[in-house]
């Protein structure tokens, strides 16, 4: 019997038993065609390789996440994956979908179509997240039968408007879902449900939603799961009680491990989906079981039968490990062919031009003023225009940003004002500002922010999850015109500013929120704002994605768009100023 490759004296795991056989393993045409005892005496191959008694685990999965939170073109991103292992994933372009619509989507799947990493894809289903935002493109049904028609489809990505689809039958996501329903029954749909329970849940699922990967609770997670949930666990949700309750119960069929958003430095510094293994091992999972939760249940859920697994007939994916228990990745080969060895080098070269000509001018802003930055009591999103006694003080909406999580709390606290304007710079309190970015209506807002922000200076981004328009964070207006024209300029990114000076300035000229430049260079560069960030007395784990959720108006408690302040529970727009009533 011939075969392209041989791998002998090899732990195979085996993935219908959840445990290693010391076996050999033949691959042909890049699949797995045999794994036994047979050796040289019984197959004929090309290449013979010894394993010495390593660990060979399929390539890893990941079935929930988006390529745009490393802010790197999709090949950068398989550049960085691969060495962790991770050789298929499905990612959510819904944050390119925000800038460009349709076309956002059909370009991030062109520029993966010749990744070392199988990249399928989710169709965005909530772009925009709602209707209290202006974005630059939207998804609509018609969109999602044209990406569906390429067959480069595999799910409905993360239905994110879940209070609309409870309180609105009428809403365009419940009309997306009975669409997909009706014309696609065998397509899987991705769900975004944090803290629900209960009746709410229940209506959710029966909507056709059954996954989740937000933040979960020994009481959420058991709800979802008796309820036919299936749970995808990202690093967050890894608290020792989940945990504990992954492995004492019986429910590996009903949950895998997932990334969602990973930083560029992390994934160069600590890994992917690999870490994620690692620290479920380390937290007391089984070897055999963590590698289950990221192989072969994501596999089942998104239906890719042909990999996930070291079986005859399936993709020859697969990995070298030489530590189990740290999962030490020697080598990585994607098809039967090497594509990382942790012994050779393994660098980057950069790519430009991966994108076409308009992606590279995607922010229609002029540069701002002072006169942009004040809070003007005349404003209908600022104060209700029904009320407009004459006050020398008002009870204000403030955003509460708390360490740990990146849902913001609602606090009321006493503004002066004066000349018709709050007098935020001496309130304590910053000022949060967004401004729409794609010439489409000029919209904007302003809010208060607290708690563990910035104590000075001023950051700007159009990394703003999800519409990604201009977001400005101070505490004094000089700083956070510096900080705004700054990523204006290089049409799109981060800029931090203390005392009129530039502290850190990542260029995001792709859509405003990606770069070309490589994996290490992006990586020094996030490292750099980070800190930057937190020298202006932001108290956060990830003040990257803590400031860039502030606008994302379906996560919890009250956030900001360019049509106001949201209040993402009752799912409407509120203003900046409680009146007395």
């Amino acid at each position: 019997m011939r075969a392209d490759q041989l791998i002998v004296n090899v732990n195979v795991y085996n993935s219908y038993y959840k445990r290693f056989e010391l076996n050999n393993v033949a691959v042909l045409d890049g699949r797995f065609m045999y794994v036994g005892p047979g050796g040289p005496e019984l197959i004929q191959a090309d290449e013979v390789i010894d394993a010495r008694g390593r660990y060979m685990i399929p390539g890893l999965i990941d079935i929930h996440l988006h390529i745009e939170s490393t802010m790197v073109t999709p090949a950068t991103f398989s550049h960085g994956l691969i060495r962790c292992g991770v050789t298929s994933i499905v990612a959510e372009p819904h944050e390119m979908a925000n800038v460009f619509g349709l076309e956002g989507v059909q370009e991030m799947m062109a520029a993966s179509r010749e990744t070392m990493v199988n990249m399928f894809y989710a169709i965005p289903s909530s772009v925009p997240a709602t209707p209290m935002e202006t974005t630059g493109g939207s998804i609509e049904i018609k969109d999602m039968d044209v990406l569906l028609a390429t067959g480069e489809i595999i799910c409905l990505g993360e239905i994110m408007n879940y209070v609309d689809v409870i309180r609105d039958p009428e809403c365009k996501t419940n009309q997306i879902l009975q669409h997909i329903r009706q014309n696609y029954p065998d397509l899987v749909i991705e769900g975004h449900t944090p803290k629900l329970l209960g009746l709410d849940l229940h209506r959710l699922i029966y909507a056709g939603v059954d996954s989740d990967h937000t933040h979960q609770s020994i009481e959420g997670l058991q709800a979802r799961i008796s309820a036919g949930m299936f749970i995808e666990i990202q690093e967050k949700s890894m608290t020792p009680e989940v945990m504990d309750y992954l492995i004492q119960h019986d429910v590996a069929q009903h949950f895998c491990f997932v990334t969602d958003d990973v930083m560029p430095d992390s994934l160069v510094e600590r890994g992917h989906l690999d870490h994620i293994v690692r620290k479920a091992i380390q937290m007391g999972m089984r070897p055999e079981d963590a590698i289950y939760a990221a192989t072969s249940t994501p596999a089942s859920r998104m239906k890719m039968t042909d990999r996930g697994s070291i079986a005859p007939g399936k993709v020859a994916d697969y990995v070298l490990v030489s530590n189990l228990e740290t999962l030490a990745i020697d080598q990585v080969y994607k098809n039967g062919r090497k594509a990382y060895d942790d012994y050779e080098p393994y660098k980057q070269e950069r790519m430009t031009g991966q994108f076409p000509p308009h992606f590279y001018n995607s922010v229609q802003l002029d540069k701002l003023t002072v006169e942009d930055f004040t809070i003007s009591l005349s404003d209908p999103k600022v104060r209700d225009a029904a009320n407009q006694a004459v006050q020398d003080s008002f009870n204000c909406r403030v955003m509460m940003v708390k360490d740990g999580s990146t849902f913001v709390e609602e606090h009321i606290a006493q503004l002066q004002a004066a000349n018709g304007e709050l007098q935020w710079e001496d309130s304590g309190y910053g000022q949060i500002a967004t401004f729409e970015r794609y010439g489409v209506n000029g919209n904007r807002a302003h809010g208060l922010i607290g708690g563990d922000t910035i104590k000075r200076g001023a950051i700007a981004t159009t990394y703003s999850h999800d519409n990604h328009n201009l977001l400005v964070v101070g505490r004094n207006r000089e700083d956070m015109i510096l900080a705004a024209n700054t990523v204006i300029s290089s049409q799109g990114g981060f800029c931090v500013v203390e005392d009129g000076k530039v502290l850190s300035h990542l260029e995001l000229p792709v859509g405003g929120i990606l770069t070309e430049e490589p994996l290490a260079v992006v990586s020094h560069q996030v490292k750099e704002l980070r800190a930057a960030m937190l020298s202006l007395g932001y108290v956060h784990y990830n003040p990257i994605m803590s400031i860039s959720t502030h606008s994302l108006a379906v996560s919890p408690a009250l956030k900001i768009t360019d049509h106001g302040l949201i209040d993402v529970n009752a799912g409407k727009v509120v203003p900046l100023i409680v009146e007395q009533q």
